[in-house]
Formats: structure tokens, C-alpha cells, sequence
């Protein structure tokens, strides 16, 4: 944002007569198409993605994050990949600084980029610009959480929060043990509810959203597919076995993710195989409508249903309008 103003200052330009340079942003629940699509954007308009995966972010974890594979990687710059490794702490802070970033390298190229991804948290703070509570982590205090969620499961805490702060638990997952503890770990330092410390500062840019819908029974059968091929061809549970040999624990927030935290279930031995892999069809279900929830709040969004045709050309042709409109909606 500081480049901006200093471009500003140099053309001596009124704000409201600078062209804000574009983002597009492209989102979706698991499944709907978003990763395909997102190269094809990329392909037909000179972009480059930046992607808004909380799991994608960690090192040495491709199978079960379904990371874009190399040849992906070689038709169309990714970026906001393999940041830290399975046992390092990653912020949402972190993200949308990174993201920000990159962002602005990707225009300073002269090329478009393209904010794609499915995890809610991370594609707003960006394209509403979340003013995001700095509050240094309580070592202490979490571990004293997560012993009471190991214990007792994440429900109660869901429930101590929602008493404290209602607006945030509506927003949480009961299931999603770090955002609920991180929730909390706020209030006790700041004394105040975490969702009255999140405010939002519209980012600099002219931004298109696109949002892939898929019907409910077409969504799952792809996900249940894709599981099946991850367990089956891509060797998920060869996977998360040599994290945990090379001492990753299944207990650390990378290892709790959709696929790791059911497959460490089974090579635990408490499930069996096919015990996990049914779970992990279920729990990416619910997923995956929690993700739909979330991204139907983004009014302004042009949604394209991807259940059964490709949308490839209809983004295009709403990505190429926008590009080429300053007005564009």
C-alpha cells in the first residue's frame, strides 16, 4: 500500500482518478472445480495464483492438502505454497501479510493476480481487509486448552465461547479445536471478544469475485471420489506415516487437517482403514457445506454453477470484462 502512495504522490493523480489495480478472487467449497479453473483464468489472462489454503501452506504435505502438482506448478505460477514446515506456527496474520505481498509483486509483473482457494478465514482477511487482533500467543494458556479439549473435546470449549463471545462461535467450527483456543486466548489477553477486535479496512484493489456452486449430491460424490483416489493411487496413508516417522506428532495443528487427522486415527490403531476413509468422506462433507455458508455471504460475488458443465468460459468472459471495465461490479 505504501508503493501506491508513492505512485500517487509522483503523477500528483486525485484519488478518486486512479485506476485501482485488479484482483480477482475465486472461490468455492472442496471439489467444485476452483483449483482447475483457476490455472485455465490464469492461462487465458496472464495471471498468476495466489493461493488461500491453510493447509497448503505446510511443507512436505501434498496428498492430503492436494497440492497442484508439478506440472500445475510449470503452466501457471503458484504462490503462498509450502511456507513453513508441519511443526511451525503459522497466523492468519501471517497469511494475509504474505498474501498482500505477493499480491503486489504479481501486478508490479504486469500480470493478474488471482486469489484462489478454499479455506473462508484466509480469502476474507484479504478481499475485505481484516484488521487482525495482535495479540502474542500464551504458550501456557493454550496448553492448558488443548489438555481440556483432550479431555473433555473441543464441544465445551466451543460452549465456553460461545457464552463469552457469541458472534465469534458462530463463525467456528464446534470441531475446530486451534480457532476456538486462539478465539479465547484473545479475550483472556485483551480482555474483550475477539470478533469486536476484527474490523475491516477494504484493500486497494478493484476486485472481481467468482464463486463456483456445485449441488450437494455431485459435490459429495466428488469428494468422496477424490479421497478414494487419495488413499487408493496417491498413497495418503504413506504419507502421513512418514511425517509422523520424521517426527511430526499427531497431535501439532498441521496434523489435525481433513485426511491426517483420520488416517493418524487409523495407523493408531483406533479405526480401521475403512473406518478412517468413511470418516474422512464425512467430515469433508461437512466441510465443505460450512465452506458454502461462509462464501455465500459475499454478496458482490458472480457464482457460476460447476455441477454440470465446465465454467471455464463463462469466468473467462466475466474476468475479461472486468479487466477491461474500471466500473466493472
Amino acid at each position: 500500500m505504501g508503493k501506491k502512495a508513492g505512485r500517487l504522490d509522483v503523477y500528483n493523480f486525485p484519488m478518486e482518478k486512479v485506476r485501482q489495480p485488479p484482483l480477482i478472487a475465486l472461490f468455492g467449497p472442496t471439489a467444485s472445480g476452483k483449483s482447475t479453473l483457476a490455472i485455465k483464468l490464469c492461462e487465458a489472462l496472464g495471471g498468476e495464483i495466489v493461493t488461500a489454503d491453510s493447509r497448503q501452506v505446510y511443507r512436505y504435505m501434498d496428498v492430503g492438502t492436494d497440492k497442484p502438482s508439478s506440472q500445475d506448478r510449470q503452466r501457471v505460477p503458484h504462490h503462498m505454497i509450502d511456507l513453513v514446515d508441519p511443526d511451525e506456527p503459522y497466523t492468519l496474520a501471517l497469511y494475509q501479510q504474505g498474501a498482500y505481498a505477493t499480491i503486489e509483486e504479481v501486478l508490479s509483473r504486469g500480470r493478474v493476480p488471482v486469489l484462489a482457494g478454499g479455506t473462508p478465514l484466509y480469502v476474507n482477511s484479504v478481499i475485505e481487509g481484516w484488521i487482525i487482533p495482535k495479540v502474542e500467543p500464551d504458550m501456557l494458556l493454550r496448553e492448558a486448552l488443548e489438555r481440556e479439549a483432550e479431555e473433555a473435546g473441543p464441544a465445551e470449549l466451543h460452549a465456553r465461547l460461545r457464552a463469552l463471545d457469541p458472534a465469534a462461535a458462530e463463525n467456528i467450527l464446534p470441531s475446530n479445536t486451534r480457532r476456538i483456543i486462539r478465539a479465547l486466548e484473545v479475550i483472556v489477553m485483551t480482555g474483550r471478544p475477539i470478533s469486536e477486535q476484527q474490523r475491516k479496512e477494504p484493500p486497494p484493489y478493484r476486485i472481481l469475485r467468482i464463486g463456483l456452486a456445485c449441488e450437494r449430491d455431485e459435490l459429495y460424490r466428488r469428494i468422496d471420489a477424490r479421497v478414494d483416489r487419495q488413499i487408493i493411487e496417491k498413497g495418503l496413508v504413506a504419507e502421513v506415516a512418514a511425517l509422523h516417522e520424521r517426527g511430526y506428532a499427531f497431535d501439532l495443528p498441521s496434523m489435525s487437517g481433513l485426511g491426517y487427522r483420520q488416517i493418524g486415527e487409523y495407523l493408531r490403531g483406533k479405526a480401521t482403514l475403512a473406518e478412517a476413509v468413511q470418516r474422512m468422506k464425512w467430515d469433508t462433507h461437512g466441510f465443505a457445506r460450512h465452506q458454502g455458508n461462509w462464501f455465500r455471504r459475499q454478496r458482490q460475488a458472480k457464482w457460476i454453477d460447476s455441477t454440470s458443465h465446465d465454467p471455464t468460459e463463462q469466468a473467462i468472459s466475466l474476468a475479461r470484462e472486468f479487466l477491461n471495465n474500471d466500473n466493472y461490479l
